[in-house]
């Protein structure tokens, strides 16, 4: 597929998405969603990409679902949003369980599906200038993207439903804070910051990042003994690895693992 919302660039073992509808604020038509789907499922079919990046092309990172696109289905909008979310969590889940790691940078504003799609990564790195809201309410309508998902396990219920209730605009420092990023880097270092969290995850053992996904994933289901069932066989299968075994000789031998994603 030729990408026209979005734009693909991959160096070496890092793809690097960009949401490109930079005179809409990055918003999400259902162009966006279906381009994001399918960057989505081509990178985790691709073993050479061992680290993933999504950003924003512009001033904001997305600014959530393009309203004004959506206000133009008219009596079809119900059945309209239903596709869309289709789309998107199509996306959502094939990002959320690829093996390799999934790296949002937040160059900007993030609200409603975009303030989603932030935080359902692996990691979450922001610039300091950047604002995150849930935005849904204040148009009458309610999250999506996986934000009921992941908000709460992150902030706590009673945070996210602050956050989804009253559209409280919290600063990079905040959601740093609330635990809901990972790291706050300047806006001029965010580009060299996003550089090397990519450069040392694309270099790590992808398998087991893999693992480490899957385990997170079940944990919010299991029972304790099915979540030590799912550890046991988890750890077990790294040991088949060319990674796990570099990784315990090397770690035997004291040196440096060299990891090939394998």
């Amino acid at each position: 597929m030729a990408y026209q919302a979005i734009s693909l660039d991959i160096d070496g073992a890092i793809a690097r998405i960009t949401l490109n509808r930079p005179d809409s604020a990055n918003a999400m038509d259902m162009q966006m969603m279906e381009e994001l789907l399918d960057v989505a499922i081509s990178l985790d079919e691709d073993n050479s990409i061992r680290a993933v990046a999504i950003t924003g092309n512009g001033r904001f990172f997305c600014a959530g679902g393009d309203l004004a696109s959506f206000a133009k289905v008219g009596d079809g909008l119900p059945a309209f949003l239903k596709k869309a979310t289709n789309v998107l969590h199509g996306a959502i889940t094939r990002f959320a369980r690829m093996r390799k790691p999934v790296v949002t940078v937040i160059n900007g504003p993030a609200a409603g599906a975009g303030f989603s799609l932030a935080i359902m990564s692996d990691y979450t790195l922001a610039a300091e200038s950047v604002k995150f809201t849930m935005a849904y309410t204040g148009a009458g309508l309610t999250p999506d993207g996986s934000g009921s998902y992941y908000l709460p396990r992150l902030v706590g219920e009673k945070r996210a439903r602050e956050l989804m209730m009253t559209n409280r605009t919290l600063s990079a420092a905040e959601a740093l804070e609330w635990g809901m990023i990972n790291e706050v880097a300047s806006d001029e270092n965010l580009g060299a910051a996003a550089d090397k969290i990519l450069t040392r995850l694309a270099a790590g053992p992808t398998q087991a990042f893999g693992t480490v996904k899957e385990l997170l994933m079940s944990s919010a289901t299991s029972s304790l003994e099915t979540q030590l069932e799912h550890e046991s066989r988890g750890i077990s299968g790294s040991a088949h690895t060319a990674d796990g075994l570099e990784g315990i000789d090397a770690f035997v031998n004291k040196r440096k693992a060299e990891f090939t994603g394998n």
